[in-house]
């Protein structure tokens, strides 16, 4: 199993401490307590995994790929919003502790800056989450364009990871962040009118497999 570097500080501990404890139970002929440490191990570090993905390639034009694993939650149409300056199509993506929590570009893009904001810890299951609680906006452009990414904390999330810069470049697919521990992505698109979305609430999808949404050029 390949874990992501994104935690490599909590799977390091985790995998120190239970070591030590099986170490202590081999030493005082405790054998039979190494299966419940070995199924807490795997059940703890698996939530770091980083599976393997073929990133598909030639894809139509303008097409997104999905930004995180997990199940669409919600499909908002706003007049407006922060990353677009105007209309804008949100699609948001609820991620399960049992999701696989790494984000990926949605598409060839560039970040011009991310803003962090403090904030609450509810459920991520809730509406009322994706407004109030602690988030990471990436603003990219892509094709002359902006678009937006937001990651969003949950009531067990509680640190966003997203070691990127102003000015880096991302291809499609690529790897740039996690949340841990249950929480929620939004992709955030402007003109409602020329995007087609192909997902829809309640569908399951994989980041940098799913095929998302196609923001056809202006």
């Amino acid at each position: 199993m390949t874990l992501t570097k994104y935690g490599w500080q909590q799977w390091l501990t985790i995998t120190t401490v239970l070591f030590v404890f099986a170490l202590l139970f081999v030493l005082i002929g405790w054998w039979l307590a190494l299966i419940p440490i070995v199924i807490l191990w795997v059940a703890l570090v698996s939530f770091f995994r980083n599976p393997w993905r073929r990133i598909p390639k030639d894809l139509p034009d303008g097409m997104m790929l999905s930004p995180a694993d997990g199940v669409v939650s919600a499909i908002e149409y706003l007049d407006s919003h922060e990353t677009i300056d105007g209309s804008a199509v949100v699609i948001r993506i609820f991620l399960s502790v049992l999701n696989v929590h790494i984000n990926r570009a949605p598409c060839d893009c560039e970040l011009e800056k991310t803003l962090y904001r403090r904030g609450k810890f509810l459920d991520a299951r809730s509406v009322e989450s994706a407004k109030v609680n602690e988030s990471n906006t990436l603003f990219l452009f892509t094709r002359g364009e902006r678009i937006g990414l937001r990651q969003v904390s949950g009531k067990i999330a509680r640190n966003i990871v997203c070691p990127v810069q102003a000015g880096d470049t991302f291809v499609q697919g690529q790897q740039f962040g996690m949340i841990k521990f249950g929480s929620t992505t939004e992709l955030i698109l402007p003109r409602p009118d020329s995007v087609t979305i192909h997902v829809s609430r309640g569908d399951k999808v994989m980041a940098g497999l799913t095929p998302f949404a196609t923001l056809f050029p202006q």
